[in-house]
């Protein structure tokens, strides 16, 4: 497997079935999709019966996005046998067959660094899904800063990216963001609680404090390699 994409969700079984069958449908072969459910999901007999067998489920104390992203990533980088890893939200859509091809060709040329495609929505701006060589996730011990819950995870490889030169925009690629803030979902349970302000003003507290401290550690290593 050259690339594994995770894609963390809560209760959105149908969503996740959704994700998994465009996937399947504009992937060359080259990749997998693993999503992570929580185990306390009130959905999470509909996730077992809904995620198609060629995905991969993984149900853990999830305790927020960012924390299940981390650890998954970090089983998938020690392992050694991934050469990228991706993050992909469930209301993501790849639309360009071969997008995960053109992923992989970019990465390889870059030889470290993190790549993305366009969402429709923030574009070149954001990468709102992004996937970077395992040996970035091995050298920092995580994909995203841990202290943060869901937001700003993507400011985060932006800036990483651009500080050590190492990021690629696609804009031909598109894997499609259908948010509700770009008018192409209903604002759910889910997207309220994780976009209330408290929220974002916590995130957005976390990782001002987390750039702070340990961003250009982190910079530094990821020139390392």
């Amino acid at each position: 497997m050259d690339l594994a994409i995770i894609v963390p969700t809560r209760g959105r079984p149908d969503a996740a079935r959704e994700l998994a069958q465009v996937f399947a449908d504009t992937t060359t072969g080259h990749s997998a999709i693993v999503f992570v459910v929580d185990q306390t999901d009130p959905k999470l007999e509909e996730y077992h019966e809904k995620v198609p067998p060629f995905a991969d489920l993984i149900v853990r104390d999830t305790n927020g996005m960012v924390p299940a992203l981390n650890t998954v990533a970090g089983w998938l980088a020690d392992d050694g046998g991934v050469f990228a890893i991706g993050f992909m939200g469930d209301d993501h859509r790849p639309r360009t067959t071969g997008w995960d091809e053109a992923y992989l060709e970019a990465l390889r040329e870059l030889g470290t660094g993190i790549v993305y495609g366009n969402d429709l929505f923030q574009g070149a701006n954001l990468p709102t899904q992004c996937a970077m060589t395992s040996n970035i996730i091995r050298k920092l011990g995580f994909m995203a800063p841990p202290n943060l819950q869901h937001l700003y995870v993507d400011n985060f490889w932006r800036d990483l990216g651009n500080e050590c030169g190492m990021l690629r925009y696609l804009p031909d690629v598109v894997v499609e963001h259908m948010h509700p803030f770009a008018g192409k979902a209903e604002m759910d349970e889910g997207y309220r609680r994780v976009n209330a302000p408290e929220v974002n003003a916590k995130d957005a507290s976390a990782y001002s404090e987390w750039r702070d401290k340990h961003f250009a550690e982190c910079v530094e290593g990821v020139r390392e390699l």
